[in-house]
């Protein structure tokens, strides 16, 4: 597998490869229609659409020797390409969905425990006063409160950028123009 080029409106990611074979998950029993890619050739495809610019458009140029690249291998390739990264994509979208609900559930937890945390805290402030173990056990109730809530936080704040990025990204690589040329 070779490099890159940017020309033009498209920002283009070339694959040089010696047999079609290659490009293709050898352990994916299916024959051609809808096959998974190779792991290196995917990671490498990925890599590279990583560094495009957002506002180019990705085309893929899988280079094959003279005898392999015909009409029905650029199909072949073309269908392979598409159906792996909507694959790919739709697989973020899954793994976000099941994020955020994971993050819903987090927060139907902890803004409970933050409430009941921030009554205590006051509770025992007004029955023991204002002394140090008043205050330590009051902003210990509250400390707990906003831990109870870290992990929603966190996900809603952090953890769903990564996946939206990956999910951009594959959905703007299942709709590259993929072209089969012979090298």
């Amino acid at each position: 597998m070779d490099a890159i080029s940017s020309t033009g409106e498209r920002h283009t990611i070339l694959i040089r490869i010696d047999q079609l074979a290659r490009l293709f998950n050898s352990l994916d029993p299916t024959p051609f229609h809808e096959r998974d890619l190779d792991e290196d050739a995917e990671r490498f495809i990925v890599e590279w659409a990583e560094e495009a610019p957002k506002d180019r458009a990705i085309a893929i140029v899988v280079q094959l020797p003279p005898g392999e690249a015909d009409t029905a291998v650029t199909r072949v390739v073309q269908d392979a390409m598409r159906y792996n990264f909507e694959s790919r994509a739709k697989q973020a979208s899954r793994e976000l969905r099941q994020l955020l609900r994971e993050g819903r559930r987090a927060l139907f937890i902890g803004v409970p425990i933050l409430a009941f945390s921030l009554i205590a805290g006051q509770l025992v402030t007004n029955i023991s006063g204002e002394g140090a173990f008043s205050r330590v056990a009051s902003e210990s109730l509250v400390i707990f409160g906003w831990v109870a809530n870290w992990r929603a936080l966190e996900i809603f704040l952090y953890d769903w950028w990564p996946i939206m990025r990956r999910r951009r990204l594959y959905r703007r690589l299942a709709a590259a123009e993929v072209r089969v040329p012979p090298f």
